[in-house]
């Protein structure tokens, strides 16, 4: 399922949700396992990513940053590559992504993207039916202490 799916037909950036990566084991039951796919006529890639309900709510974040019209970086930790979305950008006159897997490859991918209005709001919606298919069921009570919520 996908959790952000931005495309114009020529290019595109995804991040799709698998499922979860430890099921009905705590603390880790509510990590999913992920990939960000990208894909254009010069270029694609895949890399593995791991979400915590952490990851989701701050993707919840960006996206009234980028109604507001700024941009964002979303997972920027040395676990996951950077993800950057320009809710505008200049040059291109465009939203546009930039990817890139500091903590593996170095490796930078930028894509703009020639997006229909309400973009925002179809990214709002992915995230809605994500947080349903896969609600977070772990609560930690204390640091290192978990349990199951009711």
């Amino acid at each position: 399922m996908d959790l952000i799916h931005l495309s114009d037909g020529d290019n595109s950036f995804r991040v799709r949700v698998l499922g979860r990566r430890m099921p009905g084991v705590l603390p880790l039951h509510d990590l999913l396992n992920a990939e960000v796919l990208i894909e254009s006529g010069f270029v694609s890639g895949r890399l593995d990513l791991g979400l915590f309900p952490d990851d989701l709510a701050g993707w919840s974040r960006a996206l009234d940053v980028l109604a507001a019209g700024g941009d964002v970086c979303w997972i920027d930790d040395d676990r996951s590559p950077e993800i950057r979305v320009q809710a505008l950008n200049k040059q291109h006159e465009t939203p546009a992504v930039h990817v890139e897997d500091v903590a593996r490859s170095s490796i930078s991918v930028f894509v703009p993207l020639c997006l229909e209005d309400g973009w925002i709001d179809d990214q709002r919606n992915l995230l809605q039916l994500v947080q349903r298919e896969w609600p977070s069921e772990v609560l930690q009570t204390s640091p290192g202490a978990y349990e199951w919520r009711r």
